[in-house]
């Protein structure tokens, strides 16, 4: 199935937004019918992003619709400010 492999490593200016970047990102998996299979993983300040599927065509549909969400995110970051940082409530 995965003939072919797209990867992906998007630097954020911090941690917080590559982790905001990633928690709204992971929710959105590939339709099984796609033949494509999407794996996020977060390093530091890294998104690092892994398409793999057998067919060039259902790839690049999968990577269109990832950048397009990918820049909403990053949009609504530039125009609400940086998100707050994690805090732990005791």
């Amino acid at each position: 199935m995965s003939d072919l492999t797209v990867d992906l490593s998007i630097p954020f200016p911090s941690e917080r937004e590559a982790d905001v970047a990633y928690q709204t990102l992971r929710v959105d998996a590939e339709p099984s019918r796609s033949g494509v299979k999407k794996t996020l993983t977060l390093e530091s300040n890294t998104l690092k992003v892994n398409f793999a599927g057998s067919e060039a065509r259902k790839i690049r549909v999968g990577l269109t619709s990832f950048f397009e969400a990918l820049l909403l995110i990053t949009e609504t970051m530039k125009e609400f400010g940086p998100p707050e940082p994690k805090y732990d409530h005791y």
